[in-house]
């Protein structure tokens, strides 16, 4: 049986060079295919036209580019883009370009599914299959990039790791990523205008900063009362918040960089003023912002949206105690990519 060719893009940069002069060629020969691999976005070895065309098939007789390829891309009437990113394995993920005046925000994917089970998210009705490759992540970045600058032209300015998945559950990968689109040789971002979103792995949180981590840090925390956030993120029987709490204070006391709670305020759930007040003094713990999310339904009707008064009461409660608050409307919504929703339905 033939052996399976090797993904050109598992290899760092000192190993193409290695690998060129395995073969009795200079090493350069591997910066350039490098290059072309990644600040370029080369989708198959023949788009390396500075290289000579022996070259290229003897590339292509040893590696494969297992580009992603958007399998359908969706626009909002509020401008906002759905991808449904088919993988080399044919499995599917889904990213989203989110447009404002400013900014262009691109939501990725970490996972094909999540390993978590939050009872209000589409995605977790899913399970996780596999975590995403370094250049899968990558790849959705480019594409949603290309977008950006085709139909806002503009560049992408942020990216959220908020789509499929826990990023902290493949945390290697998810960081691989975020170096190739930092560098220089990549896409060039500065890591400020990146946030992980997780919903809280207490352990994974103190190892992204004592790996010294530049990038911003949410939390999904839609509770601050350990049997409310149990019932709707079973996994904080795991993870607690006295736990979740002080990972964060961790995170905070190494990287000074103010955290941001992602927080939905459902009907009968977490809508009364003991829930503001346990928020409240959840928030005093660590400088932080906390973003209230309008609810995007999954069609099981187990969560409804709070009332407005409901979501009025938490921004007055926060607001008098000093903490920066910020009402999010959701965008996407008619095209199930807004928060929660993504793989909601099969296209």
């Amino acid at each position: 049986m033939k052996n399976a060719k090797k993904d050109i893009r598992a290899l760092t940069k000192q190993q193409l060079q290695d690998f060129f002069v395995s073969q009795g060629d200079k090493s350069f020969r591997g910066s350039q295919v490098y290059e072309w691999l990644w600040s370029k976005s080369a989708h198959s070895f023949e788009d390396m036209t500075n290289i000579s065309k022996q070259t290229r098939q003897m590339l292509a007789d040893n590696f494969v580019i297992n580009h992603i390829r958007v399998d359908q891309m969706q626009r909002s009437s509020d401008g906002t883009i759905k991808n449904a990113v088919k993988l080399h394995d044919n499995l599917t993920v889904e990213s989203v370009l989110i447009p404002t005046p400013k900014r262009t925000t691109a939501c990725v994917s970490s996972q094909v599914g999540c390993s978590l089970d939050c009872k209000f998210c589409a995605t977790a009705t899913l399970k996780r299959m596999r975590n995403l490759n370094p250049d899968e992540i990558y790849d959705q970045v480019v594409a949603i990039d290309n977008e950006s600058r085709l139909y806002f032209d503009k560049p992408l300015t942020n990216i959220v790791f908020m789509g499929m998945g826990e990023p902290l559950m493949n945390y290697n990968n998810v960081m691989k990523a975020v170096e190739k689109i930092t560098s220089k040789e990549g896409l060039g971002m500065s890591p400020k205008r990146i946030t992980i979103s997780t919903s809280g792995v207490p352990k994974m949180i103190k190892k992204l900063a004592d790996d010294e981590a530049k990038i911003k840090l949410a939390v999904s925390l839609h509770s601050a009362i350990d049997e409310v956030r149990t019932t709707i993120m079973p996994f904080n029987e795991t993870f607690p918040l006295n736990d979740l709490r002080e990972a964060l204070e961790y995170w905070y006391a190494k990287t000074k960089s103010r955290i941001t709670y992602e927080y939905i305020v459902w009907e009968g759930i977490n809508d009364k003023p003991k829930d503001a007040d346990a928020l409240v003094k959840f928030c005093k713990y660590v400088p932080c912002k906390v973003n209230l999310i309008e609810y995007n339904p999954i069609d099981d009707g187990v969560f409804q949206q709070a009332s407005s008064q409901a979501t009025h009461m938490y921004q007055r409660m926060l607001e008098q105690n000093g903490i920066t608050v910020t009402v999010r409307r959701s965008r996407g919504k008619d095209i199930d990519a807004a928060c929660g929703q993504l793989a909601n339905k099969s296209s």
